[in-house]
């Protein structure tokens, strides 16, 4: 593998104290951002004003909305600008910043940044924006637009890193769970403004609305697709776009703590995420040895 960065680099990384910015606080960034805190870093969470996870009860981009989320004792306080984000970083909370552009990474010159948006393209993320810098799934290609790119496709490469090239391309089909695939997600069938009817945790059964769409004067209803447990919900008062996703239901109905806790998926990614970034500092530190 190739470094660009020598030893002023890796001096920066030692000076910025431990911050890693993320972007995106979804349901999966979470997973990436509850390990990294976990393990001692500083984590900075940069956000839409309008953020759209649907498993909500497992997402720290809630706490746009709610000023404060909490996810398995960890818990997320909203920032209102990037001073007030420095002094809860100060005393070592975690913080999430309406930041969508990432301005805040120029100001606060973290040691590495971390896409995880996982909008299936890269909206700006770059190798200027950080010594270390890491993706999450397709749109981004290793040792090009980022130092690594973490694959999220499940399967037998679920949380590899790669350092040269790119992730799985995005197939639109979600993981198989249970012997359901597609049919797990429910996407909205027309444009207008979603409203709960069933909320997360509901037991919902094939065909029963669990939600409508104000579109006009109309109320077009969002039926079950499946047996199961409601464990993603889309935010009551979003304004959605037809084929925009609304829903996840769990088929495993005993499985009801899934609701309230990090998916397997997100946290074998955040082993990636840890991995990459563990490595790239060794990679800093024996160059820095050898001159």
């Amino acid at each position: 593998m190739k470094l660009r960065k020598g030893k002023a680099d890796y001096q920066a990384i030692k000076i910025m104290n431990n911050l890693i910015i993320v972007r995106g606080g979804g349901d999966i960034a979470t997973g990436t951002i509850y390990k990294l805190y976990q393990c001692g870093f500083d984590i900075l969470i940069l956000e839409t004003e309008h953020p759209s996870a649907i498993r909500r009860n497992v997402a720290f981009s809630e706490a746009v909305y709610e000023k404060i989320q909490t996810v398995e004792n960890i818990t997320c306080t909203l920032a209102e600008d990037v001073s007030q984000a420095i002094g809860l970083l100060e005393q070592k909370k975690l913080p999430v910043l309406v930041d969508p552009q990432g301005e805040s990474i120029f100001v606060l010159k973290p040691f590495a940044v971390v896409d995880a948006i996982l909008a299936k393209k890269n909206l700006g993320t770059n190798r200027q924006m950080a010594p270390i810098t890491i993706a999450l799934g397709p749109g981004f290609v290793a040792g090009a637009d980022v130092d690594a790119v973490i694959e999220t496709k499940r399967g037998h490469s679920l949380g590899r890193v790669i350092y040269q090239g790119k992730a799985i391309e995005n197939t639109g089909i979600p993981g198989m769970i249970a012997g359901y695939a597609k049919e797990r997600v429910i996407h909205s069938p027309a444009e207008g403004i979603f409203r709960n009817v069933k909320k997360i945790t509901d037991t919902v059964r094939q065909g029963e609305v669990i939600a409508v769409v104000e579109h006009g004067d109309k109320q077009i209803p969002v039926k079950a697709s499946i047996n199961g447990l409601l464990r993603g919900l889309l935010r009551d008062g979003y304004p959605v776009t037809e084929g925009f996703k609304i829903a996840d239901i769990d088929p495993r109905i005993e499985e009801y703590k899934n609701c309230f806790t990090i998916s397997d998926k997100a946290r074998c990614i955040a082993g990636g995420v840890l991995e990459a970034i563990l490595h790239l500092q060794r990679q800093f530190e024996m160059r820095d040895r050898n001159g």
